[in-house]
Formats: structure tokens, C-alpha cells, sequence
């Protein structure tokens, strides 16, 4: 035996073990969906028990928020950062910027990313033509593997349901007639899984789902002995919340499968309120129209589970504010990943209240919210805000509105600081200064 080798011999067996104890990472994403869907959350019109056994089991937020619409709570997802640090416009994701899929590929792990893209040429031709062909091509993004519906000119981006046209590193994949497009992202995110499950790997599934067009699922009638591409809301939102919830499961059961479901950290989010068009009812009585697009709670309100059975002290309700920014922090946290130091993030982790410990929990979330410039995106305007559990301070030209949440959710009553109580004048005092603060950084 040559002991002079043994240090080296040590280091070798001591890394491998800890790069294979680094846990895994599935972080999904739903599209359109507010906290009303969920039965964990109080929902009633729709059946989602997957995703209510990993909340009772797990790690349920209940005061997790996104941006009012999809595109900029995506960027800041993937990013870190909000939104008034490195938007260019809708549908766009700055070639140039770093993501997590680039973190952690550069941190060993294998990456995949499966869904829906649509951040690159965003606008059809004859409008804003100079966003054509612009963003970030998912070969770019930093993931080992994709496959993911919209990556190239919106009019070509076809159904994201039925027949689904969709990429897989670098070629369109073929013979997806008949076929539903979550059935198969969920397929590429399962084998993926497989193929990888003896190194640590990070999965980050956009879905397509609950977005219109409302079609139907391969679980309604219609999808046998109708037209699947018709598009009601009335009819087809609520089996695309319970497809949505049993796709869940589905990746759940394979981890189980696999014998890996222990140390991965399963994430479930939403980036924004539902579709308008929807109302939904709640255990107390209350009917909520989706808020996809508003400025409010039932735009920005939206879920966030976390599962990891070897970390987590389950079982437990975190009435903590969330934002979109804290994502990437937590899982630098989880995966001992150094943040970049030429880089800047806004968020702080809640990886320490997943494992039922106080952690540093926010004072407030800031929004930043510019659907601008944008295909369809006529009439909006930036919009940002700055709220703490009951206050809300919104950043207008030249006027602060100032909202109590509680009393007011909809905030259809500026509160008058000349007649307003001592808590609530203290909040906006705070706020404003918290607001000034991150103007300057």
C-alpha cells in the first residue's frame, strides 16, 4: 500500500460522496395559476390531490407572489433579479444574461428544462418588427437539455396541447399528432431523471398549463370524440388544473420509482394570477375571479410548495413573504453554489424555513412590473410597488398610492395619511424608505 496516496485517495472518495449527496432540484412552474385552484390553499372547484399531499407533507407558502403576468416573473426567476435591472420587452430574455441553468451546470450538476420557453421573438411580424428575432435562444440558456414548445417566431409557434409543435436541442421533434404537449414534456422530464438519477441534477419545468387556449385533456370526453382544439373555459380550465396536479404526481412517482425521492427538493410555483375568465370558489364561501394581468393579490397571489423529505421539517404552514427574486438565493443555498460575485441578486433564501427554521424572513416584496413594449400589450403600463404583510406602497409618477390590504384587497381606497392611524403612517414611512433604498442600489 503506498500511504503517501491515501490523502489523495481520501479527498477523491470524500468528494464523490458529497457530490452525490448534493441534493436534486425539480423546480415546476404552472402558467396561470392562483393560490384559488389549490385545495391545500382553500380551493373547491377543482380536484388537485397531488398537490395537496405534497403540502401536507411538505412545506405549504402562503404568502408567495409573482408579477402579474408571465414573462417578467419568468425572467426574474431564472435571473435573480428584478425586473428594472435587465428587461428589454415581452416575450424576451436578454441573450447576455446568466441563469440558473448556467449556475448550475457550471456547479456539476446535469440541467434539463422542458415546457414552454417563449423568450425569444416574441412580437408576429408586422408588429414592433425590431424585437424580431431577438432574446435568448434556449441552446443559450445554459441547460444541458431542452424540450420546449414556443422557441422560435410566435406565428410559428403552433399548439402547445394538442399536436404540439415543439424543439428538443436543436431539432423539431416529429410524429406529435394525437398527442397532448404536457404528456410530453413530463415524458422528456421523467427519462431525463432516469438517465441522470446517479449525479445530481436540476430540472426546471415552465408547463404549458393552465394557459389558454382552454382545450380539453386527454381526461375529458371531448379529447376522444371532439374538437381538441376547442377553447372554453367553462368547460376545459377545470381538467386542465386536474391534468396540471396529476402530471405532478407523475414526477413525484418517479422520483419514488427511482429510489431518489428522499433528497430531492420538489419546488411548485405558479408566475402569475389565473386567466379573468375564470372564477373560482373557496372553502369559506368566497367566489375569485382570476386576477391574471391586475396589479393586486389575485394577480400576483399564486402557490408555493416545497417538498424534500430528507431536509424539510414537513408538515407546517410558513406565512413568510416570497417573492420571485428569493428562488434563485434558495437554491444557491440548497446546492452550495457561491453566488457570483459580479453579479447582483435581489432576493434572499427561505431555504432555512423549509427546514423549520426562522431564517431571515423579508420585511417586503417590490414588484416591477413592465409588460412593455409587447405584442397585445396596448393599454398597459409599468407598474411597481413595494408591500409588506397588510401595506402597499405603489411607485406612480409624481403620486405614492398607499393601500391597507386588509381592509381594502382590491385597493379601490388610497388611504389619506392626513387622517390615517399611527401604524398605518409608520408603515408607509418604512416603506418608503425601503422603496428609496432599492431606487439607489
Amino acid at each position: 500500500m503506498n500511504f503517501k496516496l491515501l490523502p489523495l485517495l481520501t479527498f477523491l472518495v470524500s468528494s464523490l460522496a458529497t457530490a452525490a449527496d448534493r441534493p436534486n432540484v425539480i423546480l415546476i412552474m404552472a402558467d396561470d395559476l392562483g393560490i384559488e385552484t389549490l385545495g391545500c390553499y382553500g380551493g373547491v372547484s377543482y380536484k388537485t390531490p397531488e398537490l395537496d399531499r405534497l403540502a401536507a407533507e411538505g412545506v405549504r407558502f402562503d404568502d408567495a407572489h409573482a408579477v402579474p403576468l408571465c414573462t417578467p416573473t419568468r425572467v426574474a426567476l431564472m435571473t435573480g433579479k428584478y425586473n428594472f435591472r435587465n428587461w428589454l420587452a415581452f416575450g424576451i430574455l436578454d441573450p447576455e444574461a446568466q441563469t440558473f441553468g448556467h449556475w448550475f451546470s457550471n456547479a456539476g450538476y446535469k440541467t434539463c428544462i422542458s415546457g414552454k420557453w417563449q423568450l425569444r421573438s416574441y412580437n408576429p411580424p408586422d408588429f414592433e418588427p425590431e424585437w424580431r428575432n431577438k432574446g435568448m435562444r434556449p441552446e443559450e440558456s445554459g441547460f444541458d437539455e431542452y424540450f420546449l414548445w414556443h422557441t422560435e417566431h410566435t406565428e410559428d409557434k403552433a399548439s402547445r396541447f394538442p399536436d404540439p409543435r415543439i424543439q428538443s436541442n436543436g431539432k423539431y421533434v416529429a410524429n406529435t399528432k394525437g398527442k397532448y404537449g404536457p404528456d410530453l414534456y413530463v415524458d422528456y422530464i421523467t427519462d431525463f431523471i432516469e438517465r441522470n438519477r446517479d449525479e445530481p441534477f436540476f430540472v426546471y419545468y415552465p408547463m404549458a398549463l393552465t394557459h389558454g387556449p382552454f382545450n380539453p385533456t386527454p381526461d375529458s370526453p371531448e379529447w376522444k370524440n371532439g374538437d381538441r382544439f376547442e377553447s372554453n373555459p367553462d368547460k376545459y380550465f377545470g381538467d386542465m388544473v386536474e391534468y396540471m396536479d396529476k402530471l405532478v404526481g407523475r414526477i413525484d412517482r418517479k422520483l419514488a420509482d427511482l429510489g431518489i425521492r428522499e433528497n430531492t427538493l420538489l419546488i411548485f410555483y405558479a408566475d402569475n394570477g389565473t386567466p379573468k375568465e375564470v372564477v373560482s370558489k373557496m372553502r369559506d364561501g368566497r367566489s375569485i375571479r382570476g386576477g391574471k394581468g391586475e396589479n393586486n393579490r389575485r394577480g400576483t397571489h399564486v402557490p408555493l410548495i416545497a417538498n424534500w423529505p430528507a431536509g424539510q421539517k414537513g408538515g407546517r404552514i410558513v406565512s413568510d413573504l416570497v417573492d420571485t427574486t428569493d428562488f434563485i438565493p434558495t437554491l444557491f443555498e440548497l446546492a452550495d453554489i457561491a453566488a457570483p460575485k459580479n453579479e447582483i441578486f435581489d432576493g434572499r433564501s427561505f431555504l432555512p424555513q423549509i427546514k423549520g427554521e426562522p431564517g431571515n424572513p423579508r420585511d417586503w416584496i417590490f414588484i416591477h412590473h413592465d409588460p412593455l413594449p409587447g405584442h397585445n400589450k396596448i393599454g398597459r403600463s409599468i407598474a411597481r410597488w413595494i408591500q409588506d404583510k397588510r401595506y402597499k406602497l405603489c411607485d406612480e409618477t409624481g403620486n405614492h398610492h398607499f393601500f391597507d390590504l386588509a381592509t381594502d384587497p382590491e385597493e379601490l381606497h388610497p388611504i389619506d395619511l392626513r387622517n390615517a392611524s399611527s401604524e398605518a403612517r409608520n408603515a408607509h414611512a418604512r416603506l418608503l424608505a425601503a422603496l428609496k433604498e432599492l431606487e439607489q442600489s
